[in-house]
């Protein structure tokens, strides 16, 4: 965790001009992030309430569609992953605009599994929470890499656990893996609040372009963290039709 005070340091009270200049980049950043974070689960949150009211998802996700979203989402993730750095920064939010859009295709069968009122209550108890943990990681000065490092060791075991159950069909399994599932999210929403405005605090230099860069990167990472959260809360306490 970068410690500002000790990093740009201050002398007679006044702030370091560094010092100044990364708590205006921090915040610009943040901004970003959260602002497309926000429009990409409003966006996925809107395609799947159509998808799923209108009854296209049977269109949609019959047959070989739902693979296709499946393949569609990865590959946008991967793309924006590898090429952020050299894509334009305007194709960056299109392709992040267009994997919220195909997310949403594939979260409209959360609208078919649960009672409204009840996809409702969970989603405002996971913002709650998601804004406590976001929070905590921005603000706290403790070194959250190990939370980060387990917690991404341990998502590899809970899709192994997952790809178990779909064969064993275990109703205790799925509750275990549920509860795993909330508590690695919860860790890993902390660990990448922390990483986004470490990033942003020692790299004082960044252009307005790469400041931008960031902010979607940071926001695809939060939106995937809030959006898992979200799914494994609604296994637990959502009510289904």
């Amino acid at each position: 965790m970068v410690d500002f005070e000790k990093e740009f340091g201050k002398w007679n009270g006044q702030s370091v001009p560094g010092y100044v200049e990364a708590k205006v980049q921090i915040a610009a950043t943040f901004r970003i992030v959260y602002g497309w974070m926000c429009a990409g689960l409003a966006l996925s949150g809107v395609v799947a309430w159509y998808v799923a009211s209108t009854g296209a998802y049977k269109t949609i996700l019959s047959g070989p569609g739902l693979i296709i979203c499946v393949v569609a989402e990865l590959a946008l993730v991967l793309t924006l992953s590898a090429a952020i750095g050299k894509i334009p920064v305007a194709l960056a939010y299109l392709l992040y605009a267009a994997y919220a859009a195909v997310n949403g295709l594939t979260l409209s069968v959360v609208f078919l599994a649960y009672e409204l009122s009840s996809v409702t209550r969970v989603f405002f108890i996971t913002a709650a929470t998601f804004g406590g943990v976001a929070v905590y990681g921005t603000v706290t000065k403790n070194d959250l890499t190990g939370i980060g490092s387990f917690c991404g060791m341990a998502l590899w075991g809970l899709i192994v656990a997952l790809v178990v159950n779909m064969f064993l069909g275990s109703g205790g399994l799925d509750i275990l893996i549920s509860f795993a599932g909330v508590i690695i999210f919860t860790g890993l929403t902390m660990y990448d609040a922390q990483k986004i405005k470490q990033v942003a605090a020692k790299e004082s230099t960044l252009d307005s372009a790469a400041v931008k860069r960031l902010g979607i990167m940071g926001a695809l990472s939060l939106y995937l963290d809030f959006v898992n959260l979200f799914l494994y809360a609604l296994r637990i306490l959502g009510k289904r039709r």
